[in-house]
């Protein structure tokens, strides 16, 4: 039995259309799955990830750390609308330690066995420079760096941007607004010393 062309044509379409609904499954825009936690690579059918260097940088409030105390994350640059964040040791592809509440717009991703051992989209809203992550180092780290998944937009995005290693122990804060203000205050004193003087002088 020969099929006639128009039905040819419309079985064709009709294949393109359940092609192009299973490839947006395939973009997770609620948040990354947890089979992409080591590799760290979505899923996008026929996207590659961008090329290296990222327009993002990885900003933990400290170079170092201490057990139980957390450190907050920010990923600088661009708006972005997915992400996949996770902290490692050394080389190793195990995420370790724990997110505290995500922000808005994010959510929990459960990876080696961790059910808070990374972060995703739970939306593709915008995400910024203001989104902050808060995450608490296990007892057993030494080293680590924080690895992120981030894209702008489906066909555009990079894949595990790595931050500088923080160490256990004492270390620098990077709160460069808490540095600014400890810096403005001694400034501000000084002309009110001087006038002060000036008065008692005129007196």
């Amino acid at each position: 039995m020969s099929w006639p062309v128009s039905g040819i044509m419309d079985a064709v379409f009709c294949g393109i259309v359940i092609l192009q609904v299973f490839t947006s499954v395939l973009c997770f825009p609620s948040g990354a799955p947890a089979s992409v936690c080591v590799d760290m690579m979505p899923r996008h059918e026929g996207v590659q990830p961008q090329p290296n260097p990222a327009p993002y940088t990885i900003q933990p409030s400290s170079t170092a750390f201490q057990t139980g105390n957390p450190i907050t994350v920010v990923i600088k640059g661009p708006d972005y609308r997915g992400v996949l964040l996770e902290a490692r040791s050394g080389s190793d592809s195990k995420a370790i330690g724990s997110w505290q509440t995500p922000p808005n717009n994010t959510k929990f991703l459960e990876c080696s066995g961790n059910q808070q051992g990374a972060i995703t989209h739970a939306n593709t809203n915008i995400k910024n420079n203001s989104t902050v992550y808060t995450w608490i180092p296990p007892a057993t780290a030494k080293n680590i760096v924080f690895v992120a998944t981030v894209a702008q937009q489906r066909t555009v995005f990079w894949v595990q941007v790595t931050s500088s290693t923080s160490s256990e122990g004492g270390g620098t804060s990077l709160d460069v607004h808490n540095r600014a203000e400890r810096t403005v205050t001694p400034v501000l004193i000084i002309p009110v010393v001087l006038l002060a003087n000036v008065q008692f002088l005129l007196a």
